[in-house]
């Protein structure tokens, strides 16, 4: 994963101190009565707080609940039906105590009102407190699930008991939270609570006749509505005040990206000017005729470079689009304007297939071009910093190293990201703040659908290469049991024989207990025995140079078939291959279906896909499975991967400091997000240094979303 050194850490020192009225909102959960260093340990982890910060009341109140429980049924005994939720008004009559020596036995106390009679019914209850909770002769209320035992009606575990002058502390109508172990739904409920009452009276953000024409509650009141709901409806994911919520949001992470755009802008570039001789050589070099993608994508790249304002730009192609190609001729032209270009890789690996893809054009055009690595000599490093500083060498690639101190450019124009969603808003920002006024174009592989786009990327433009170079053949795709098996391999080794180079991929390394999935190792093994010297196998836990030395094995044709996981999944290009067996296809995602897939048909020669599942298979297996067969446009596999997935980790957001949403959810708010991104666009260009009510709305909504990293961006006027 591609991660931005930390001497690219967004400009903290520059934080803006938040309003007061939001400091309740702000205080940690530590210091609430009740929550012990465990327990707010466990919060902690369980909200995901910031490194080296507790999770404070906020968080709380933003943890949405998944359903609702309605205990607003109150009938009599005779009325209340098998597996419904009731609350009941009873007299207690007796008790039923285990036998002394048999705890395994329930504790049943007999109850009546004036339809019938019922059991409530408590499993190793010691220490007295059912007696002192349900007095004999007196009258209680209880709400729980009715049950039947033996004909007789019962409750087991009542989920409350309340004395009648106490019957309005019960929650008729009560959230269900998703929770951890060791976090109880009282516990949570008991939080929640306390943090609806700190909440204080907030400036409105979203204009008037937007609240009138979508029937949308304030801020707070919205809070109140879905954790305090007086009905079922109130706290549903589609109700108003989710809605309000959710567009709230995605509102905050908007203007959050307007911010960065406009920052980013606003530092002024270079107006580049071109000769265009070394982007002739490049092209007249390449074995192969642009697409009409590709030269688009390069129109709006050198349009942008010309511009005076800095470039900010993402070019998103399928896998074997061509998007190389592309950043090369946009670094061939910043070397026409007489600039540097660097372009960042997530690994060595990947950075060194391109080094090889761009070398021998660069070589063509007179271009100097240098890959740094950490691994390299000290002299020949040594040599290649000496050639940035002078400005002799115009191209590197290299990972995040590159820019670490000790490597200095005389002129670094153009920085290219490859890898994409690893590359996150936060280390865009960082980029803003480190004044480096370098044009910036990020790649991604990964087809991403406009939802997506307008999340993670909205501070940036969009190029899109949909076709692929000609003479890439398609790739037939097929789907088999694992009861094939005896005749795939006997059809592969058939294939091996006639010289094909064939992948194999696992979704394990090593034998798991808990999944019944064949592993990389044992199918190596199996493999083995067939094909002998000619198969290899590669997973993640290998060190790099035994990796490398497999891939570099495998390009070279001297290993006919690769066992792998997904450590093939990015940038491994071996033309030859022309065979992708999947095993356990059931067990992928589509994104990552759809880039394993992609590692077959980069060559002249037509390409074969076999997805091996095991029975049964889900229906959202099985609708994967036939997408995949049915199309190879990764833009429509994306949109559909969105659907199946709902709002499911497209991009792997989680892992990469990208914004995973704690209210909206995409497959149902996905409408708000448009609606978010125009009327962000329409603050920011009204109202650019967010001045004014207006403006101190905006800024309050950035803090409650932790978004307050960008207030430093806001320019005056």
């Amino acid at each position: 994963m591609a991660v931005w050194p930390s001497s690219f850490n967004p400009p903290q020192d520059r934080r803006v101190p938040r309003p007061e009225s939001l400091q309740p909102l702000f205080r940690s959960l530590h210091s609430i009565k009740g929550v012990g260093d465990k327990l707010a340990a466990l919060l902690t982890r369980f909200f995901g707080a910031p490194d080296g910060q507790e999770a404070i009341v906020l968080d709380v109140l933003m943890h949405m609940p998944s359903g609702v429980v309605d205990r607003r049924r109150q009938v009599g005994v005779a009325d209340a039906w098998l597996n419904q939720t009731v609350t009941l008004r009873l007299h207690v009559d007796r008790h039923q105590a285990p036998p002394r020596g048999r705890p395994h036995l329930p504790h049943r106390v007999f109850a009546h009102d004036e339809t019938g009679d019922i059991q409530l019914v408590f499993f190793r209850a010691q220490g007295g407190w059912v007696e002192k909770a349900l007095p004999v002769g007196e009258e209680r209320y209880v709400s729980g699930q009715i049950g039947f035992f033996n004909g007789e009606k019962q409750i087991t575990h009542p989920d409350y008991i309340v004395e009648p002058d106490k019957f309005a502390t019960l929650p008729l109508v009560e959230p269900v939270y998703p929770l951890t172990q060791g976090l109880s739904s009282r516990a949570l409920g008991r939080l929640v609570r306390e943090a609806l009452e700190a909440v204080p009276e907030l400036p409105e953000w979203i204009a008037p006749e937007t609240m009138a024409a979508r029937d949308w509650p304030g801020f707070s009141r919205a809070l109140h509505m879905v954790h305090a709901p007086e009905a079922p409806g109130d706290a549903e994911i589609w109700a108003p005040a989710r809605q309000r919520l959710a567009y709230d949001e995605y509102l905050a992470g908007q203007i959050t990206l307007q911010l960065v755009r406009s920052s980013r802008v606003s530092a002024r570039g270079v107006a580049r000017s071109f000769t265009g001789a070394i982007t002739d050589a490049v092209v007249a070099a390449l074995p192969f005729a642009l697409t009409a993608g590709q030269q688009a994508a390069f129109a709006d790249i050198r349009a942008d470079l010309a511009a005076p304002d800095r470039m900010s730009r993402l070019l998103q192609g399928d896998v074997g689009s061509g998007k190389t190609v592309v950043a090369l001729l946009a670094m061939a032209a910043m070397a026409e304007s007489g600039a540097q270009s660097a372009m960042m890789a997530p690994t060595e690996l990947l950075a060194a297939q391109h080094y090889r893809t761009v070398k021998p054009l660069c070589d063509a055009a007179g271009l100097g071009c240098a890959l740094l690595t950490g691994k390299m000599p000290a002299a020949e490093r040594r040599a290649i910093l000496s050639g940035l500083a002078d400005g002799s060498i115009s191209i590197v690639l290299g990972t995040h190293a590159l820019f670490q101190s000790g490597v200095e450019f005389r002129d670094l124009g153009l920085t290219v990201v490859d890898e994409q969603h690893r590359f996150g808003v936060h280390q865009r920002l960082a980029l803003s703040g480190k004044g480096r006024h370098t044009d910036l174009l990020v790649m991604t592989a990964t087809p991403i659908p406009r939802t997506l786009v307008l999340t993670h990327f909205g501070d940036m433009a969009v190029s899109v290469l949909r076709e692929k170079p000609g003479g890439r053949q398609p790739i037939d795709t097929a789907v088999l049991s694992i009861g094939d098996y005896d005749r795939v391999v006997a059809r592969l080794r058939a294939r091996l024989d006639e010289g094909a180079q064939a992948y194999w991929v696992c979704p394990l390394v090593e034998e798991s207990e808990a999944l019944e999935v064949v592993s990389a190792e044992d199918r190596f093994a199996e493999l083995q025995a067939v094909f002998g010297d000619r198969v290899a196998l590669v997973h993640g836990r290998m060190s790099a140079s035994a990796k490398q030395e497999a891939m570099q094995r495998f390009a070279a044709d001297e290993i006919k078939l690769l066992v792998a996981t997904t450590v093939i999944e990015v940038g491994v290009d071996v033309p030859n291959a022309t065979i992708m067996i999947i095993e356990h296809a059931e067990r992928f995602g589509l994104a990552q279906l759809h880039q394993l897939r992609g590692r077959v048909g980069r060559g002249s020669q037509r390409s074969a896909c076999l997805l091996l599942y095991k029975e049964p298979l889900s229906d959202t297996a099985k609708a994967r499975l036939e997408t995949i067969k049915s199309t190879e446009d990764g833009f429509e596999i994306a949109e559909r991967d969105l659907e199946l997935r709902g709002q499911g980790d497209l991009l792997g957001t989680r892992q990469s400091g990208m914004p995973g949403y704690r209210i909206a959810v995409p497959d149902v708010h996905r409408h708000l997000l448009e609606f978010a991104h125009d009327e962000a666009k329409a603050l920011l260009a009204r109202n650019p240094g967010l001045a004014g009510p207006e403006g101190e709305a905006a800024r309050t909504l950035l803090y409650l979303f932790r978004k307050d990293l960008a207030i430093p961006l806001i320019r005056a006027g």
